[in-house]
């Protein structure tokens, strides 16, 4: 099944659709999401990319990030998505967007709005091995000592959303 993404303007306002390698390729602005999850005692959920995703594999990053269909709600997408991934779900909320563009080294751009989620979750994670190779629970002094010391370690978005949360 072919996925599409929605092609976005600088004000994150649809202009077109796109199938999603395509726009990849491309390099074209489109709409996205990033889920950051707490747990009560105030980590962070990571999540260690499975080695089959299409870019950065095996890296460390938040909970779960994506792309809304089109005519999906960009939180409802992103509910679907963390359930996909992780195995559960929560209340979420938009917490910021931020806009980026990061080219990797197989030919593949990704130049996206994201609109950071977050929510609360205390219990267990039976993520889908297909799409994460492990998850752990951090404070955010581990995560930040963690990035210091290999940030090659971690995704490209995971590391400018923990920059835009500290803003």
């Amino acid at each position: 099944m072919q996925e599409y993404l929605i092609l976005v303007d600088d004000k994150d306002r649809e202009i077109d659709r796109m199938e999603k390698m395509e726009a990849h390729e491309k390099g074209l602005l489109h709409r996205a999401f990033s889920v950051v999850i707490y747990n009560s005692q105030g980590q962070m959920l990571l999540q260690q990319r499975a080695a089959g995703k299409y870019h950065s594999p095996m890296l460390w990053t938040n909970a779960c990030c994506g792309h809304p269909r089109p005519g999906e709600e960009t939180i409802d997408a992103a509910k679907r998505r963390l359930k996909e991934e992780n195995g559960f779900t929560c209340d979420l909320k938009e917490s910021f967007v931020f806009k980026y563009k990061a080219a990797f080294e197989n030919g593949l751009t990704e130049h996206e709005i994201d609109h950071v989620f977050t929510g609360y979750y205390d219990g267990e994670i039976p993520f889908n091995p297909a799409e994460a190779n492990a998850v752990e629970w951090l404070d955010m002094k581990d995560i930040t000592a963690r990035i210091a010391e290999n940030p090659d370690n971690f995704t490209v978005w995971f590391k400018i959303l923990l920059q835009e949360m500290v803003a």
